[in-house]
């Protein structure tokens, strides 16, 4: 049961709070927020970090807002995941809400939608041992776990079932909405009557890896539900022991979701330019391959790397290296042999400009993304990022 609300807005300056130490020490494990000792005992300087979403321990809850909006915020995680489908607001979210509700909201309406004309059903296979046939005999399962016995049979079949991907992400969003904490109760109403539609699919193993569905004319009416559940299984869904407090909690990580963004939608529109892009693009600084470095995008052109790129929502300014990004960047350039490298910040993350190093002729440019507009001026913003690349290019 919650009984005290601790709400910050990602971005915002520490605020001092009250918090026993193993709330304190709790929610450091769960990396929602940044918890600072000062001389004053039972109280705490909290700042938000690049996290965002819900934290529940001992009854209190802490909830960390993103800077940009919900819907903003929806968009550049579904556009990283399926560009196709997210080059619009298609999916529309309360913007007042919290980043859990909101999510909750938008599926438990999809789901509604998709589920309308009842279970989607479809053929898979099973491996079953039975005592008569059906379908074809395994048979080398049956000589080696059967020898000299006629039954049972080891048989595989095609069964047309509901028990298929589709609905088995289905169910394992709504399991996973059930646990979150800021899930209200109208949602969880809905979702409770959502599981029970789906009573007869079995659960996806909780922490693997959620079954794979590909869009087709078949399930086009599950398809912007499933969209929705991919980007709310993609989120930290967690529960976790410290000491004797159990944490539970959703969060994303805002930097995650920029960079994810920002590279997806390079490789969009770098498309019609023709090479090959390559996100996480692996490689190593020194002769030996003892220092490996990994760019965030590199555009190649007839398999030669031709731009480089780094997003960062916000500048890394470790104690001592305060330019810590333009050196990385440097080395990214030398290593690959290129005269401009490039960093794409979030707006107010960094101010667009060009550095241009002494004696390595090198030219690194800064650029800065805003995120608040509609999705359609943003991809319009990267388009105009990809032109201006290529047209630095030597």
């Amino acid at each position: 049961m919650v009984t005290s609300q601790l709400i910050l807005r990602e971005g915002d300056a520490p605020r001092l709070v009250e918090l026993r130490r193993p709330v304190a020490d709790a929610l450091v494990a769960a990396g929602v927020v940044e918890v600072t000792s000062i001389d004053r005992p039972g109280w705490w300087l909290a700042a938000p970090g690049t996290q965002v979403g819900v934290v529940s321990v001992a009854g209190l809850q802490v909830v960390v807002q993103p800077k940009i909006d919900i819907s903003r915020l929806v968009f550049l995680m579904g556009y990283a995941r399926h560009p196709k489908f997210w080059r619009d607001d298609r999916v529309h979210v309360d913007p007042d809400a919290d980043l859990p509700e909101a999510l909750a909201d938008a599926f438990v309406r999809l789901a509604r939608r998709a589920l309308d004309q009842g279970l989607l059903k479809g053929y898979v296979t099973v491996d079953e041992s039975l005592p008569v046939l059906r379908g074809r005999i395994r048979e080398a399962d049956q000589l080696r776990r059967r020898w000299g016995r006629a039954i049972p049979l080891e048989v595989r079949y095609d069964d047309h079932t509901v028990d298929i991907a589709e609905n088995q992400v289905l169910l394992a969003v709504v399991e996973c909405l059930l646990r979150t904490p800021r899930v209200g109760v109208r949602h969880r109403a809905a979702l409770q009557r959502l599981r029970l539609q789906l009573a007869d699919v079995t659960a996806p193993a909780r922490g693997g890896v959620p079954p794979v569905w590909t869009a087709s004319r078949l399930n086009a009416r599950y398809v912007p539900a499933l969209e929705v559940a991919e980007l709310i299984l993609e989120g930290r869904s967690f529960e976790q022991r410290v000491g004797d407090l159990v944490v539970t909690g959703y969060l994303v990580n805002m930097a995650s979701v920029f960079e994810d963004f920002v590279t997806v939608a390079l490789r969009e529109a770098l498309g019609p330019y023709g090479g090959r892009p390559r996100l996480q693009y692996r490689s190593f600084l020194d002769v030996d391959e003892t220092v490996p470095i990994r760019p965030d995008f590199v555009w190649l052109d007839q398999g030669r790397p031709s731009i480089v790129a780094d997003a960062k929502y916000k500048a890394e300014k470790p104690a001592g290296f305060p330019q810590a990004d333009l050196y990385q960047m440097l080395a990214y350039c030398i290593r690959l042999g290129l005269s401009v490298g490039h960093l794409v910040y979030a707006k107010g993350g960094e101010d667009a400009r060009t550095h241009i190093l002494q004696r390595a002729g090198v030219r690194i440019v800064t650029h800065a993304l805003d995120l608040e507009v509609a999705p359609a001026h943003l991809l319009g913003s990267v388009a105009t990022l990809a032109d201006e690349m290529v047209r630095m290019l030597p």
